[in-house]
């Protein structure tokens, strides 16, 4: 995870833990990766996880300020020549991307650590707050190598970050990572290591493979030659099972059934499964005007629609946070008057400091003292509000009060409309076109949260202008509005006859 670029590829060596990785996924996306990258699609969100792996690596180099680091410039031969003359002259300290190489395989170890006894433990570090299945097999990689080239490995972990941490000092993170060891974990893999090995360069050196596309190509990583080897299968149907929500579609499919309209309707037992197939084949709307009434009844005005914008840190930043806790920095509250008049306001810090108390002040300020506080998902407004309440006990009355009175949008559309092209999915962002299309997210600089996320962390960084921090002001406030204007033109919808 320690992520460092170079322009000498792995590929000169044959293979890396990354393409083992690829290959024990589907050989097709190894052979592909090799003799077809330009098939690959865009990953959209790769920047923002390069970013953060970046950031977690330095971290947990920066923890060992005795370490050394192995560069990856001139070249990989240099990097495994410089590892090399560290083991051999009895080096005692630290040494980050430790590289090493056996049977054509080259990895970068990121920490490897003297262990007292003259062996080393190997940590390999994630972004994650946990130890996952698939690690075990990057690590059996790292494990095999450096065996095989000679160095003593007593012990070797995922060295992960510890969701339990708390950010007291500016700066202090000792504590950030925990260590997850999983050498024993790892033996049954490194033993067929060589045989993986060996059928990974095979692949390499035939013709494309002929997998057939399955549930292999998003675990545990989406594929990103998924279109490429989607296009050659026949076509899908419009309708397929699989619009029928929480894997409802995974029966019919178990079955060899894969169209929607070829599922027998008096088969559906599920009663939110037989409403989406009933809209999907007839093309009407499920719209119960009175079920919508009798759930908003209560919701009293003033009602205050309300969306958050938040960023969770891999590496806390700001004093009394956790890592990946979601910091609210922005809000929009549209407040709705039981004649119909309507008043905007909003909240959005981009000063790159704690953004907390603001927003708890600003949410006293703008949020009226009665009536309904209306959220979609609402657990995540309530949630942040209960944490902010948590942060500053001297306004934790009045926060408590607001989120006493949230009340959620998304339960009264799932159990009150439903059109075909929602697609199986109740999200704003998926019943908004069936109801206004023109308010469509497309024409938006921000269009969902995760944008929101890249645009906040690209607006306090150091080095962004004045004008494009004004052009993201701009686009985070028009996004974020949208989403609470969107909620008062659903539950208008709702309403209506």
């Amino acid at each position: 995870m320690i992520q460092r670029q170079s322009s000498t590829s792995s590929a000169r060596f044959g293979l890396s833990k990354s393409k083992i990785t690829m290959f024990e996924q589907c050989p097709k996306r190894l052979w592909l990766s090799v003799h077809r990258p330009d098939m690959a699609e865009q990953d959209d969100g790769a920047e923002a996880r390069f970013a953060t792996g970046h950031e977690v690596g330095a971290v947990a180099c920066a923890l060992l300020p005795d370490g050394v680091m192995i560069e990856a410039e001139p070249d990989l031969a240099a990097a495994l020549a410089a590892t090399r003359a560290l083991l051999d002259t009895g080096h005692d300290r630290p040494i980050f991307e430790a590289t090493l190489q056996h049977d054509g395989v080259l990895v970068r170890i990121d920490v490897l650590e003297p262990d007292g006894s003259g062996g080393w433990h190997m940590a390999e570090v994630k972004s994650s707050t946990k130890a996952k299945d698939y690690h075990v097999g990057d690590l059996a990689t790292q494990l095999w190598v450096a065996r095989n080239a000679g160095v003593p490995i007593s012990s070797a972990a995922i060295r992960h970050i510890d969701s339990s941490f708390v950010l007291e000092r500016e700066g202090e993170l000792d504590g950030l990572f925990a260590d997850t060891d999983l050498s024993a974990v790892a033996e049954p893999i490194i033993a067929g290591r060589s045989e993986t090995v060996a059928a990974a360069r095979a692949t390499l050196a035939g013709a494309e493979p002929a997998t057939v596309p399955g549930d292999h190509c998003d675990a545990p990583f989406p594929c990103e030659f998924g279109g490429y080897c989607h296009v050659a299968l026949p076509a899908r149907p419009k309708w397929p099972v699989t619009v029928l929500p929480h894997g409802g579609g995974k029966r019919w499919i178990e079955q060899g059934i894969d169209d929607l309209f070829a599922v027998d309707p008096t088969a559906l037992t599920n009663a939110i499964h037989a409403r989406v197939h009933r809209a999907t084949l007839s093309g009407e709307v499920y719209h119960d005007v009175e079920g919508a009434r009798a759930a908003m009844a209560d919701w009293a005005f003033p009602r205050t629609w309300l969306d958050f914008e938040t960023i969770g840190f891999a590496v806390p930043r700001w004093i009394g946070t956790r890592p990946y806790q979601q910091v609210p920095f922005q809000f929009s509250a549209h407040v709705e008057a039981a004649d119909g008049a309507i008043v905007h306001r909003e909240f959005l810090n981009l000063d790159g400091g704690d953004p907390r108390r603001p927003c708890a002040e600003a949410l006293i300020e703008m949020v009226p003292p009665s009536g309904a506080v209306i959220a979609y998902n609402a657990s995540f407004e309530r949630g942040r509000i209960m944490e902010l309440a948590a942060a500053f006990p001297d306004l934790a009355a009045a926060l408590e009060a607001i989120a006493g009175r949230i009340v959620d949008l998304l339960p009264v559309t799932r159990a009150n409309w439903y059109h075909r092209d929602q697609r199986g999915s109740w999200s704003i962002k998926a019943v908004l076109p069936t109801i206004a299309a023109e308010m469509d997210y497309a024409g938006l600089e921000v269009k969902d949260g995760g944008s929101a996320q890249e645009a906040y962390v690209e607006a306090i960084a150091v080095g962004t202008t004045l004008a494009r921090r004004v052009a993201l002001d701009a686009a985070l406030r028009a996004y974020c509005g949208r989403d609470t204007e969107a909620m008062i033109i659903l539950a208008r919808r709702l309403l209506a006859r």
